[in-house]
């Protein structure tokens, strides 16, 4: 795409932007790391993240208000039943984007001792990667300067 075509283009509704609006905070992202390991309750989240109450109710509630985590109960025996937070399909949909963001800092933002967690396939042993591919019978890798970028259905002119 030329870039006038692009900058013709009003991004408002732009899906990486409503994306950002969504999980586009620090502390969202990292409430999302530790439930696609492992982590429910609200406490482990607090002593896992180190933050206060208050950023971690709200980081919680407006995941849960845009779908992305759910609140289930549980209940420990002789305790009142409490929620913990699982994620749901919207959430686990952001998975890719939770691994290319740890792809990127193992290649960008290393750790010297090297990376804190290895992700490999559960069947072979092999590392997890991500990677554009082409949608075609090929499955070719892409690299940015091979794909072609033009306005879509939603598209509007942007306003002068």
């Amino acid at each position: 795409m030329q870039l006038t075509q692009y900058l013709e283009t009003d991004t408002e509704n732009c899906p990486v932007r409503r994306t950002l609006d969504v999980v586009g905070e620090k502390w969202s992202l990292l409430i999302l790391r530790d439930a696609f390991n492992g982590v429910r309750r609200y406490d482990d989240f607090r002593r896992h993240l180190g933050l206060s109450e208050a950023v971690l109710a709200d980081r919680l509630r407006k995941l849960v208000a845009a779908g992305v985590l759910c609140v289930e109960p549980y209940r420990e025996p002789g305790a009142r039943t409490r929620s913990q937070y699982r994620l749901t399909p919207k959430g686990r949909d952001l998975w890719p984007v939770l691994l290319a963001l740890k792809q990127w800092g193992d290649t960008h933002a290393a750790d010297p001792a090297g990376t804190p967690l290895d992700i490999r396939h559960e069947h072979c042993g092999a590392p997890v990667r991500v990677e554009v591919v082409c949608g075609g019978e090929d499955h070719t890798t892409l690299t940015p300067y091979e794909v072609t970028v033009r306005p879509g259905p939603g598209a509007r002119p942007r306003a002068h």
